[in-house]
């Protein structure tokens, strides 16, 4: 066979680049190639479509809803006698006992978490008019019918009573008792406006667990007393103060046993039995106007304030009441789960100008133990003559 045989079955020469180039040049007639791709394209955005989504309802959960301002159009409306603070704020309070003007002494009252301007101290008639003693209560920031305060804290809340006073005319000083979480504005009077306090009394008041100085015993003991709902939810308060609101009002998870829609109560039987009858004697529009703004501006910055990191120590103060007859009481007892016992031992040890009533047997809600609130009047007001020792137990 000729050559020119054998070329012509082969055909014409193509060279190797033409050849590269021509095969990259082939259309793709198979549409199937490009599904994955596609597919993966829309799977990421859905995935996407899904984070957005998921991150949109965690930030709903976490964002308190807005403050239902009073006196507007859908909010809460205005009853109580109220003062105006320098800062344009305003305090709703409540007068009892002797008239102003026939007072000898005036006791400002600091409720405590939940409490309001209506948390008024059961005295009985014949000591408070024998001493003269006029009370003010006042629904703190955020309660109530006083205006938020969103930069509240220990100071801004002393001040508060400070103004409140200054608006009342109660004279250069007065007398305080301050319960439960009020403790901490117990404090910070102490703390910051020691010339205006003639007496301060905290019931049951509440103790940090991260305050520096307390002694790792006593606070692995203290801590130990509280239930997981509560653990989780004060180191919630101390190292997520943003999460606050959702923890305290979620039920996906153990939360505070002070918080509503739990079920699981840190009493002790007598305090449950005094809880008990406080709710069939209270009323019910009284208990609602309590966080009628809003439970964040309430009871969550109450919690928040209290479990952060205090500008300062209570074991660490001077007595600022050296020079005069004016005392301090702490007044707790030992059937308090709420506040344990332990760190206001180390707290009174540390401060032995602190006159600490510690009570056998009994639990937190001290102010509506029958003759208590009497017995802590005559303590306060008494002079150091006819002072009672430390250490009483009804």
């Amino acid at each position: 066979m000729g050559s020119e045989q054998v070329a012509a079955r082969k055909g014409p020469r193509i060279s190797a680049s033409s050849a590269r180039s021509h095969t990259r040049n082939k259309p793709n007639n198979n549409p199937k190639r490009t599904l994955p791709s596609a597919f993966a394209g829309l799977l990421r955005r859905f995935v996407l479509v899904l984070i957005a989504a998921a991150v949109g309802l965690v930030y709903k959960a976490i964002t308190p809803p807005p403050v239902k301002v009073l006196n507007s159009i859908n909010g809460p409306q205005v009853t109580a006698q109220r003062v105006q603070l320098p800062d344009g704020r305003f305090l709703a309070y409540e007068e009892s006992g002797v008239p102003a003007e026939l007072a000898k002494v005036n006791v400002i009252s600091i409720h405590g978490y939940g409490g309001s301007r209506h948390s008024t101290l059961p005295a009985s008639k014949d000591l408070v008019e024998k001493l003269g003693i006029h009370f003010v209560t006042f629904d703190r920031a955020g309660y109530g019918q006083s205006d938020p305060n969103p930069k509240r804290s220990i100071k801004s809340d002393a001040l508060d009573v400070d103004n409140l006073a200054n608006a009342l005319s109660l004279g250069p000083s007065f007398y305080v008792i301050a319960t439960s979480i009020g403790g901490y504005t117990g404090w910070g009077l102490i703390k910051y406006i020691p010339e205006r306090v003639a007496g301060i009394a905290m019931l049951a008041p509440v103790t940090n667990f991260w305050w520096p100085g307390i002694p790792a015993q006593e606070a692995k003991t203290a801590w130990d007393t509280q239930l997981l709902g509560d653990k989780l939810a004060l180191r919630v308060a101390h190292y997520a103060p943003w999460l606050v609101y959702w923890y305290m009002t979620q039920s996906l998870f153990p939360t505070s046993s002070t918080a509503p829609q739990t079920k699981v109560r840190g009493y002790s039987k007598m305090d449950t039995e005094i809880i008990a009858k406080m709710k069939k004697l209270q009323d019910p529009k009284k208990a609602e106007e309590v966080t009628q703004q809003g439970k964040f501006e309430s009871l969550c910055r109450d919690v928040i304030i209290m479990f952060s990191n205090w500008e300062f120590e209570p074991a660490d103060l001077k007595n600022p009441f050296e020079k005069s007859s004016k005392t301090v009481h702490i007044w707790q007892g030992t059937d308090d789960y709420l506040v344990p016992f332990h760190i206001q031992r180390y707290i009174a040890k540390r401060l032995p100008w602190v006159h600490y009533h510690e009570l056998d047997g009994y639990g937190h809600v001290l102010h509506y133990i029958p003759g208590l609130v009497d017995q802590v009047l005559q303590e306060l007001l008494a002079d150091d003559e006819h002072r009672t020792d430390a250490g009483i137990v009804l």
